[in-house]
């Protein structure tokens, strides 16, 4: 053998090897993000106790300039005025020490800080580690109002069981309304047909994973079924690992129509009859469309449908009035609906 010749068992060797560093390098990395964090928590809390309500009064002004320059000058850069600030309000917004999670860097807290609103704050960090979210990914979260997205769905006691593994998740629990596909590049385009939104979504199917929420995983796209020598073709199937469900998506360009909700209904059917394995609940379908009438989908499905829903998408990024307006509007009609069966 010659010396630059290399064997599959040094190839082997060294990809054992190379596991081992990178998984310390990990371990570093966790430690040393889990002790800044613990660092800056504790700077925070003694700022915050030095400084009382205003660190911007004259006595915390001053203390806050000369802690900075104190601090850079033995330790370097990252001790700002600005930066300490941050430090204050980090530990204003996460008083209880052990309540701070080893998983997340300073740079998620520092995205989940300028959260008022305690339950959605709290809702970010659970998901956060839940489903391994970056940084990137939880501003996109933040961004995209995730956690009120879920309210206008659903009940807040429900949006608060599903932070839970340990207690049982509906369906209706993970569904948003609306789903925002901003990342799908489409925004603008004069015409483009449901083959092309398709598409777009294989292409971005990580971003588009991240935004269906917690335990999916992609099935298949076009997944045809056949029977009485007719064949149908649904557009995209995934699997919930969390609600132990097989989820069927079909794609909508215009307004939703009652046929679209018949047409799911039947794919949902053949699943539930053909596809469903031992252990696994009954599938869920969604229809993604562009529009819809909450009085097509009433009257279409039945009282007490727990499989059949539907959501709008987006393909740009609202702003957040925008966004708000929208979801005060469907939760004003939620409320009407149910003052209606009440008046019954």
């Amino acid at each position: 053998m010659s010396k630059n010749e290399i064997t599959i068992q040094q190839k082997e060797s060294y990809k054992i090897i190379r596991k081992s560093v990178l998984y310390a390098q990990s371990k570093v990395y966790t430690v040393v993000n889990s002790a800044m964090v613990q660092a800056y928590w504790e700077i925070g809390q003694e700022i915050h106790k030095a400084c009382g309500e205003n660190d911007r009064a004259g006595y915390g002004k001053k203390l806050l300039e000369y802690l900075s320059e104190q601090l850079t000058k033995e330790f370097g850069k990252g001790f700002t005025v600005t930066n300490l600030r941050y430090m204050r309000q980090f530990y204003r917004a996460f008083p209880i020490r052990h309540t701070l999670c080893d998983e997340l860097s300073w740079s998620h807290y520092r995205l989940l800080m300028r959260i008022k609103n305690e339950k959605a704050r709290e809702f970010y960090v659970q998901e956060s580690v839940k489903s391994n979210w970056s940084v990137r990914q939880l501003e996109r979260q933040i961004g995209t109002l995730y956690y009120e997205r879920l309210l206008a769905s659903q009940d807040k006691e429900a949006v608060a069981n599903e932070m839970c593994l340990s207690k049982k998740i509906e369906p209706k629990n993970i569904i948003k309304d609306p789903y925002v596909l901003e990342f799908l590049g489409l925004e603008g385009k004069t015409s483009f047909y449901e083959k092309d939104l398709e598409q777009a979504i294989i292409d971005h199917l990580q971003k588009f994973l991240l935004e269906l929420g917690r335990g999916f995983s992609f099935v298949a796209r076009q997944k045809k079924i056949t029977f009485d020598g007719r064949h149908f073709f649904i557009d995209l199937v995934f699997y919930n690992y969390i609600l132990k469900c097989f989820v069927i998506i079909d794609l909508k360009l215009g307004d939703l129509t009652h046929q679209d909700l018949g047409q799911m209904q039947m794919y949902v059917n053949y699943y539930t009859r053909e596809m469903v394995n031992e252990g696994d609940n009954p599938p869920i379908g969604i229809v993604l469309c562009a529009d819809k009438s909450d009085q097509v989908v009433k009257y279409t499905l039945p009282e007490e449908n727990k499989q059949i829903f539907a959501s709008k998408y987006k393909l740009c990024l609202p702003t957040d009035e925008e966004f708000k307006e929208e979801l005060r509007l469907e939760n004003y009609i939620k409320k009407d609906e149910q003052m209606k069966q009440i008046i019954k």
